[in-house]
Formats: C-alpha cells, structure tokens, sequence
C-alpha cells in the first residue's frame, strides 16, 4: 500500500514514516507539509492511502480530503488530530475519510485503522468512537451540521485565511490571485453568513472546525 502523509509538522511525518516503514507491505511515497501540497502531490504519486492531518493553516485537512477525494475518488483518507471534537470528526467523515485517529493513539492503533481501512473498512480510535455514538444517539446539536454549507469551496479556503489573521493582500499572495478578488470573497461570504466582523467570522470558522485556535 502506497501512502501519502500530510502533516505541517515534520517531526510528525518523520515519526509517521519511521513506523510505517517497519511494516513490509507499507510505502511512503511522500510527504507533504500542507493541504494544498497534498493537492499538487497526489495526482502525480496517486496514493492509496492518505494520512491527513486534521488541523493545518492555509488549507485545512478536511478541505483537502474532499478535493483530493474529487481528484482521485480511489484513494482513501484517514484523518489524524489532536482534536477529538463531534464537529471535526464529523466534518471529516463527511469530506470522505475512512477513518479518524488522534494523534496521540499507539502506533499499533495506527497499523490496525490502516489494515481496516484497506480492507474498505470505517475505523476510529476507541475514544472517537463514544463521539460518534453520541452523535448517532442524537447527543449533537440541532444546528446544522455545517454552518458553511454555503460556501464555496474558494470562499472557505479565503474565510479560512481570514480566520488565521491574513489580510487581504496576504490572502491574494498565497491564493495567487489579485487583492481585489480577495475583497470581493470576503464581501460574498460575510453576506452569506451575516456575519461582518473579522471576529464574527474567526468564530465561526473555529466552531465549524475550519480552523483552530491553536
């Protein structure tokens, strides 16, 4: 099995790789240190497994599992996070991960979500598992599952920078594209939201699981 790990912390990926690379069947054929790295990365390795990172800047992991899952809709995805939160477990599933495991698990735990996974099997760790329960049992919320359902995908990707203190012009650098456009993201999306203050909209996207405090 060919696996592609995601991760913005580099120790993470070497401890990842050394323990992957004790099992005879598992390769690492990359790495990437952000979402929209796992973007460029995995149409050219075509993975068969993703190791994502829940919680990135730039483009946060959920984001980049539905549209590596876009790209290439074979490939599975396993979420990894220090966060074990309904909103994030849910919203990863929901993005098309086939599992869910946090960061602190035994590697042994890790090894046994991958082998479940391969065998096109749903896996969380033991501690996910009452979160989902919780969830199926009608312990959520009765808001929406996602308040930014209404986005798009762009404008998810700007409020996101916007949420991690960017400003428009810093946007415009990292998306390539002109401030202007930036301005006219944040225009649509505070219109859709109803939300107008860069402290609104940091809220939200932090209750969405867009992005963390951290």
């Amino acid at each position: 099995m060919n696996i592609l790990l995601v991760d913005d912390h580099q120790l993470m990926r070497q401890g990842l790789r050394a323990l992957l690379e004790r099992e005879d069947d598992l390769c690492v054929v990359g790495e990437a240190a952000d979402g929209q790295s796992a973007l460029e990365l995995a149409p050219r390795l075509r993975p068969d497994l993703v190791l994502m990172d829940v919680s990135m800047p730039g483009l946060n992991g959920i984001e980049a599992t539905r549209r590596l899952l876009t790209l290439l809709p074979r490939t599975r995805v396993i979420g990894l996070s220090m966060n074990g939160d309904r909103r994030y477990v849910q919203a990863m599933f929901e993005a098309g991960a086939w599992g869910y495991l946090l960061k602190n698990s035994a590697s042994e735990e890790l090894i046994r979500a991958i082998r479940a996974v391969a065998r096109d099997e749903k896996y969380v760790g033991p501690t996910i598992a009452g979160v989902v329960v919780e969830a199926l049992l009608g312990g959520a919320s009765a808001q929406p599952v996602d308040p930014l359902s209404g986005l798009s995908a762009r404008e998810r990707e700007v409020l996101q920078l916007i949420a991690e203190g960017m400003t428009s012009k810093e946007a415009a650098t990292r998306l390539n594209v002109a401030a202007s456009t930036i301005e006219t993201h944040r225009k649509q999306i505070s219109a859709k939201l109803g939300l107008h203050s860069v402290a609104e909209l940091t809220k939200l996207a932090i209750r969405a699981g867009l992005t963390s405090v951290d």
